[in-house]
Parts: structure tokens; sequence; C-alpha cells
């Protein structure tokens, strides 16, 4: 899995590099010797995985909201990249029922300010476009849901992805077929976790914010299961499609599911029992009266044609998926190592892996 003869010396622009992906996405591409530029409206959570990297020499950060279209425009034309990995939205169910105007305006005009921008510049570019399994007309069905199955969505945040998506192939369409030196496809992810995860009312930083003050943390909805992946298997997955994107047209246009297998959809409880191998002073109580907001119980994505086209899979055990997570956690509290240093031996550790079993 070389990225570099893609990727050396070209011009990368990451929307929402701040965030617990994009920061890692940084992490990955900063080992390619490429020229990186972030573009985020703030960073999002204390502690932060991007601030610990402390890369404010090696790429340049510019803070800008997508939704302003105006700002965005010249900044994209001043910059020409050659592939950009847009990934700025606003994530978070529960959020997006406490401000569904900010998830659908980030979300939906975000994205087309983003297109718009991009139908402007005249040099060649690849055109990364992260949505979500959420995207996904969700039926509480057991078999996972293919590329070419109904979009929509109950919650705000669910429909934002899918309106995006709507979004994307009117522009795909109506102008950006006729444009030879723009191509784009759009990346699907689930529940994605590891270390560096600060945001709000996910599990595992919920968990490790409560255990390392010794307190329990409360399970909203410890039967829910979803297929749990480590961050970086869909960033290697994002990273092969601008890779094959570059190097095959016919994919211009196409949605790619990167999910793990179905024997890794565990419940929340399943994960808290196996987090508890990793880390001393382990406790949790189940909320009784939980009432939050609509939520899905079941996401599955199936991931064949990722496999079939791409040469990708999801490659690690639901165990190694924890501990990779939970040990970037226990390293951090140490204080032992750079955060830049810890992610990085992560990345290697999963590229060479990554090489013996996709084989």
């Amino acid at each position: 899995m070389s990225f570099i003869k893609t990727f050396k010396n070209k011009k990368i622009i990451i929307t929402g590099h701040t965030g617990f992906k994009g920061s890692w996405l940084l992490a990955f591409l900063s080992t390619f010797n490429c020229k990186i530029f972030g573009l985020s409206k703030d960073i999002p959570t204390t502690p932060s995985h991007f601030r610990l990297l402390k890369f404010s020499e090696k790429i340049k950060n510019y803070e800008i909201d997508i939704r302003d279209s105006k700002k965005l425009d010249k900044l994209i034309k001043s910059i020409e990249p050659d592939f950009i990995f847009h990934l700025a939205a606003q994530s978070l169910v529960k959020t997006s029922y406490e401000e569904p105007a900010l998830t659908f305006t980030t979300n939906c005009i975000g994205t087309l300010n983003i297109l718009e921008s991009v139908r402007k510049i005249n040099k060649r570019c690849k055109l990364i476009l992260i949505t979500s399994d959420k995207s996904y007309k969700n039926l509480e069905i057991k078999r996972g849901y293919k590329e070419n199955d109904l979009l929509g969505g109950v919650d705000p945040y669910s429909s934002s992805k899918a309106s995006a998506e709507l979004i994307i192939q009117t522009y795909l369409s109506s102008f950006l077929k006729t444009k030879k030196n723009i191509s784009l496809a759009i990346a699907r992810a689930g529940n994605v976790i590891g270390g560096g995860d600060w945001s709000s009312d996910r599990l595992i930083p919920d968990c490790i914010k409560s255990w390392s003050k010794n307190k329990k943390v409360l399970l909203r909805n410890p039967d829910s299961t979803r297929p749990w992946q480590h961050v970086l298997e869909a960033l290697s997955g994002y990273l092969i499609l601008a890779v094959h994107l570059s190097e095959n047209k016919k994919l211009n246009g196409q949605a790619f599911n990167f999910g793990p297998s179905n024997l890794n959809s565990y419940s929340v409880l399943d994960v808290v029992k196996r987090m508890k191998n990793y880390w001393k002073n382990v406790s949790w109580k189940k909320n009784k009266k939980n009432n939050s907001p609509y939520e899905s119980n079941l996401l599955k994505l199936n991931s064949k044609k990722a496999k079939k086209k791409l040469n990708w899979k999801s490659i690690l055990t639901f165990k190694e998926t924890i501990n990779l997570a939970i040990t970037w956690y226990k390293i951090f509290y140490d204080k032992k190592i750079s955060i830049y240093d810890l992610s990085v031996s992560q990345i290697r550790f999963y590229e060479k892996i990554f090489i013996k079993r996709i084989r």
C-alpha cells in the first residue's frame, strides 16, 4: 500500500482537518512528503488530536467556515489543489437535533460550496467527498447497505448527509461531467473509533473521560449494535480511492462503502467489556431513563465493491481495533512519547499488516 507515487509533492486540501478523522488523515498524509492545506472553522474539542500533533510548521492552516462561499472560492483558486478531501461537517446526531439549521447548512451548503468552487478552477483536481453510512435510508435490515440502495434520513444529521449526496449527484450530472480536469468520488464510512477522539456523546471518548477520573460511565444504549471500525481503516479506503480515481476515469462519480466485516458488529456493552481488558478501574452503569433522540440501532455497510474495484477491505479484528484505540489513550496519559510519533507508529503498524492481509 504505497501512496508516495500519487501524493508526493502534490497540493492537498483537507477540509475539517482539525477534527478527529481529519487530524488522523493529516498525520497519514504527512508521511508522504506532500503539501497540505488545512481548512477548518475551529478546533472542535479540548483536548484535541490536531493540537497534540503540533503541525503548525508542517502544514498551512486556514481558519475558514465552508459556508462562506466567497472566502472558499478565493482560497481554492489561490491554492490550485491536486486533491481535496472534504471531511468538514457537523457530524453528531445529538447536535443535529439541538442545531438542525447549523447541521443542514454545514453539511449541505458547505458541500455545495466546495463543488461550486472546484468547478471554477481549470487545473486537474481529484475530489474525495466523505459522507456517511447514515446517508442510507435506514430500514433496520440485517444485510449490509450497498452503494445503490436508497438514500434518506429520519434524524437531521442523516437527512443532511443524504441531501448532500443529492447535491453531489446534481453537480456531477449538470456541471462536472463536462469538465475533464475534475473527477470526484464519494466515500461512505460508519462509526470510526481510535485514539485522540474527545467528541461528546461517543462511546470510547465518554469511557476514557470517565475512567481517567475513576468515575462510572453512563451507557445510553448498551444493546445498540455498531460495526466498530478503527479510523485508519476508513482513511486507508479514502486514500486508496484517491489513488484509483487518479488512474481510472471510470470511477468518476461513483460511491464506495468502507466498512468492517459483519463479524465486527458488536453491541456497546461488548465494546465496554473488551475495553475492560486494557484499562484499570473500569466501571459503568446503564441509563434506565434514556431520553436521547432517535438514532438507528443497526447500521451495516456492504463493502464488496471496494474490494472488487479498489482491492480494499477491512483487515483489523475486533480485538485489534479496540487494542489500538485504548493503547493510544494509555500512552497519551502516560506522556511517554510525542503524540505525532505515537500516531505515526500506529499508522506504520496498520500499513504493515494491511499489505500482508490484503493479498
